[in-house]
This record gives C-alpha cells, sequence and structure tokens, in this order.
C-alpha cells in the first residue's frame, strides 16, 4: 500500500520523508526541491516480532511494510497547471491515502508560501485544487457514460452515483465524506477520485510547541476542521523526528523519555496510516524467519495463505490458529498445544489481528 506525503512548499514534506524512510530525499528552504516523488517503504513498527523471535530463536524478522511517496508541494492553480501543479496531481493519483504536512510552527527563516502561517488556510488551498481536479474527472466521466447510456442502461447507476459526487464537490466535500453501497464502490474503484482517498493530517509543530500540543491554537483549529470531514490529525514536531530517526535505540529511548513521549511520533503516523488503509497483520512464526504479513481488515483465511503463496490458497485445507497474546500467555507452542488453545479454522474464518497462523495445504 502506497501513501503520499502532501502539503504547500516549506511545510517539512521531506523532512518528514527523511525522518520516516532515511532515504536522504533532498530538503531545502525554497519551493518544488522535491520534483520527482521519492519512494521508500517502512517497516510497520511491531514490538510482537521480537518477542516471537526470543521465544522461536529466529534467524530473520520481517516486518509488515508501508510505502511512503514524497511529492512535489502545491500551490494555487495547481488543478491548472500552475507549479508542478500536473505532476503533483498525477503522483497523488497513484496512492492509495494522503498524510498532509499542515504547518503550524512560525519560523521566519523559512519562507512560507503565502506569507505567514495560516493552517486552515493552507489545508483549503490544497482541498480546493483537488476538488477541481475531481470536477473535471467527473464532468469527463459522466460525458462518458451519457453516452453509453444509450446502447446499456446499467450506466444509469454510474450517472446517478457520479451526479451525487459532483454535487458534494459543488458544495466543498470532498468525495470521502458521502457513503457508498458495495456496488457504487466498484464503481468508485475504476473512477481515480483524488478526493475518495483517506487522511491523516499531520499537524508539524515546533520543540516548544512539542510539551503543550493539545493547546496550541493552530493544533485545535487543524483538529476542530478534521473533526467535521471525520479524519485523524497527528501532531509532530518534524525537526525533533529527523533528530530521533538518526540516534541509536538506546539514545532514542533517553530523548524520548527527555520529551516526555511514550514513542515517536513517526512510530505513531506509521501505525495510523496503516490503520488508516484498513489494514491488519497476521504472524508466521518458527526457527527460520518470524514474519508479519499484510491483509485486509475482513480477510479470509484461504486469501491470506495466497499473501504467502498461491499454490497454499489453491491447496488449503485448513489453518492452525493461535492468538498472540494467548501464546504469549502460555510460553509455547508446545504448552498452547497440550492445553487445546491452538485451533482448526477452515475456509470462512475470518483473520484477526496479530493472529499466529500455520496454513495446511495440499497441492
Amino acid at each position: 500500500m502506497k501513501l503520499g506525503i502532501v502539503g504547500l512548499p516549506n511545510v517539512g514534506k521531506s523532512t518528514l520523508f527523511n525522518s520516516i524512510t532515511k532515504a536522504g530525499a533532498e530538503s531545502a528552504n525554497y519551493p518544488f526541491c522535491t520534483i520527482e516523488p521519492n519512494v521508500g517503504m517502512v517497516a510497520v513498527p511491531d514490538e510482537r516480532l521480537d518477542k516471537l523471535a526470543q521465544m522461536y530463536h529466529t534467524k530473520k524478522i520481517t516486518p509488515a511494510v508501508v510505502e511512503f511517496v514524497d511529492i512535489a508541494g502545491l500551490v494555487k492553480g495547481a488543478s491548472k497547471g500552475e507549479g508542478l501543479g500536473n505532476q503533483f496531481l498525477s503522483h497523488i493519483r497513484e496512492t492509495d491515502a494522503i498524510c498532509e504536512v499542515v504547518r503550524c510552527f512560525e519560523d521566519s527563516n523559512i519562507v512560507h508560501v503565502d506569507g505567514d502561517i495560516d493552517p486552515i488556510r493552507d489545508i483549503e488551498t490544497i482541498k480546493i485544487e483537488l476538488i477541481l481536479a475531481d470536477m473535471e474527472t467527473i464532468e469527463k466521466r459522466l460525458e462518458k457514460a451519457k453516452k453509453m447510456l444509450k446502447a446499456d442502461k446499467k450506466y444509469q447507476a454510474e450517472i446517478d452515483l457520479l451526479g451525487r459526487i459532483k454535487l458534494a464537490l459543488e458544495n466543498g466535500m470532498p468525495a470521502r465524506q458521502l457513503d457508498y453501497n458495495e456496488d457504487e464502490k466498484a464503481i468508485l474503484k475504476e473512477i481515480f477520485l483524488l478526493t475518495i482517498k483517506p487522511l491523516i493530517y499531520i499537524a508539524n509543530i515546533s520543540e516548544e510547541q512539542l510539551t503543550d500540543s493539545e493547546n496550541d491554537e493552530n493544533v485545535k483549529k487543524v483538529k476542530e476542521y478534521a473533526k467535521a470531514e471525520k479524519s485523524e490529525v497527528i501532531p509532530l514536531c518534524v525537526k525533533i523526528e529527523d533528530e530521533l530517526s538518526s540516534l541509536e535505540e538506546t539514545d532514542k529511548k533517553e530523548m524520548l523519555e527527555a520529551l516526555g513521549m511514550k514513542e515517536s511520533g513517526l512510530n505513531t503516523l506509521i501505525k495510523k496510516s496503516y490503520d488508516l488503509l484498513g489494514l491488519m497483520s497476521f504472524l508466521t512464526a518458527g526457527e527460520p524467519e518470524v514474519r508479519a504479513w499484510t491483509i485486509k481488515k475482513g480477510t479470509k483465511a484461504p486469501e491470506a495463505a495466497g499473501k504467502i503463496h498461491s499454490d497454499i490458497q489453491r491447496g488449503f485445507i485448513k489453518a492452525e490458529i493461535i492468538s498472540y497474546d494467548e501464546l504469549i500467555k502460555e510460553g509455547s507452542m508446545t504448552q498452547a498445544r497440550e492445553k487445546g488453545m491452538v485451533r482448526q479454522e477452515g475456509k470462512e474464518y475470518v483473520m484477526q489481528e496479530g493472529d499466529i497462523v500455520l496454513f495446511k495445504f495440499n497441492v
């Protein structure tokens, strides 16, 4: 799954990307320093893997991953090609969800593209450009659907859906805020709207704001705005996160304690992003490898088996499953089996977060 890091120029996007991926994306105090999108695969923090590795004396640990893309800064008029608008819109169209960085800190040394700090204005700027781009997509799709309707009445459902979305967009409402049935969701998969993508706001604050971010006026404004559209906000000091990402684990823990933080803001962001996409992990464990496998919530056992290998899905017989918490409580798989804690599940079993699985198959 792919998440796009977006925002206006000079809000901290590339610095955040550097912190997350340690990929060294260029970061500079001028707009559009990130012209081509930088891409990095990021491990989803998961302490369970380390504990399982100790239990099984594992040789290899493979965590679940999320792909982050650092996308060029957007300005007013992007939907009409201003700045790097066309590139911005095409790159964001390829992502599954959006992490929008919003600048909430003052710093005279870092130029703001609009001259002063106003997080809601910045959010509105990006929202309007994405809405305008979606309006153009909807108009083209409507025109095509109306032509096809003459030959096939099934296109009426698409016309009705597009009309409903168009009305919402005209009223400044992103497509993600509407409710859709399963048939409509299937149609939407072929349209590639920008405002349908789930979104997390990252309120980029200073180190001084970090101690009381809940009461910071700019952060509160972003949270109120996000609440109205059912989005999440993560207050995060990108500068601090960049420093943390360069430290060894022991030094990182000391710095977090000194800052009064339980974990880095980046870890929170990665976990929230994973959840935002409706993803979860099931686990496999043994001496060769302990691994987290990414699946959509609601996935049944055979489809989960297919994530490991298509042959396992094709020849699926059953799944032997125990939850992570139950295994840790029992202390070993042997003890868990003796107590009858390991369940036998069939093809209709819906996988749960933290299931430890051994698939039985025959091909």
